[in-house]
């Protein structure tokens, strides 16, 4: 099971790491907001839909139906996929551009200049395969951007793995019981309704980031003499940070007392829909400054966010099991205190002399 797992999320990692690469290949930098607003959503918007489903499935079916249901979705994905994406990389462009001319003229020492005809196809392959570590490991751009990712999708993933224990487990708890504290006792069908709460504060984050993400490029653009920067997404990451702990601590200290499930449930959209405003702006700022590498730097994002998501879940039950809904989820605020508001300060004052020294962003 853990191997098909790997297998699993294997697969699903490439459209998570080309994503953002295709749309900076399609988006002028003052038209991609809106765009990578509306791809940051589904990700985000999937763990939020997915248990409701999944909670009446496996309440009135059994478990295995769970598993065909998904299977199900992603074949007709993957079909559509197949048949209406196109390639938008322009080095892959060009270069079936010049076997075409290479068929008409009968040149074969044509090449494009993104192409080094010495060069075999084992080093490009180990070139685009190395260049996520290199950029995680040498750009502090990157290494900033993929530490504040890599919580606030940890955070995300917490708060999903703890959202059955909180609904479902009662209150009080039976002796020898597997529940971190006390919960809401809720049936699974109606517990998995509460996820209906992230999926409206994501949808929330993305309409303020679709409304004004564009809208404050182009203001801040047209200031600074019709140039455009990498910097000007860093605005809209400030409310952003100080959504995500505000929901948290409403989250966690309104189920701790047991107040109306309205609550909680407040607070968690807050922090959905600020989570969704770190993470879309996050990884605009990527695109906008390494266009040719965007693919690659989000996939060195990738690694501490899968991360993140893999290791937050680990110590929920641990954590809550001490410290109670209330200062478990405060420790979590706290920490996104202490990682959120720096990260935007850093790139707002550092971004772009950062970028001139790098080999690998625009401009450097």
């Amino acid at each position: 099971m853990i191997a098909f797992r790997f297998l699993s999320g294997l697969g699903g990692s490439a459209p998570m790491g080309i994503g953002g690469g295709v749309l900076g290949d399609l988006w002028l930098p003052q038209e991609r907001g809106k765009a990578m607003a509306l791809y940051s959503l589904m990700p985000l918007l999937g763990p939020a839909i997915g248990p409701i489903a999944g909670g009446f499935i496996a309440q009135y079916s059994d478990w295995r139906w769970v598993f065909y249901s998904t299977c199900i979705a992603a074949i007709a994905i993957q079909c559509a996929g197949f048949f209406f994406l196109h390639e938008t990389y322009a080095a892959e462009i060009l270069k079936r551009k010049k076997k075409q001319l290479i068929k008409v003229t009968g040149n074969t020492e044509l090449h494009t200049e993104f192409e080094n005809p010495s060069r075999k196809f084992s080093a490009h392959l180990k070139t685009a395969l190395s260049r996520p570590f290199v950029l995680i490991t040498t750009q502090p751009i990157v290494q900033v951007l993929a530490l504040y990712i890599g919580y606030v999708y940890g955070v995300l993933y917490l708060v999903l793995a703890s959202f059955p224990q909180l609904w479902e487990c009662p209150d009080p708890l039976p002796p020898n019981s597997r529940c971190p504290a006390p919960g809401y006792g809720e049936p699974s069908g109606i517990a998995g309704l509460n996820y209906i709460s992230l999926g409206l504060g994501f949808y929330l984050g993305t309409q303020i980031a679709a409304k004004t993400a564009d809208r404050i490029y182009k203001k801040l653009k047209a200031k600074n003499g019709g140039v455009g920067r990498s910097e000007f997404r860093v605005p809209l990451m400030f409310p952003g940070a100080i959504m995500v702990p505000i929901g948290l601590f409403l989250y966690g200290w309104s189920a701790q007392a047991h107040t109306h499930w309205i609550v909680p449930n407040i607070g968690t959209a807050i922090f959905a829909a600020g989570n969704q405003l770190v993470f879309q702006n996050c990884q605009t700022y990527i695109v906008d400054s390494y266009t040719r590498f965007a693919a690659s730097a989000i996939a060195a994002t990738t690694i501490l966010r899968s991360l993140g998501g893999f290791g937050f879940p680990l110590f929920a039950p641990y954590m809550y099991r001490a410290l109670g809904y209330g200062w478990g989820n405060s420790v979590l605020g706290f920490l996104g205190v202490a990682v959120g508001f720096p990260a935007p300060l850093i790139l707002w004052w550092y971004g772009e002399s950062l970028r001139k020294k790098s080999k690998f962003a625009a401009g450097g």
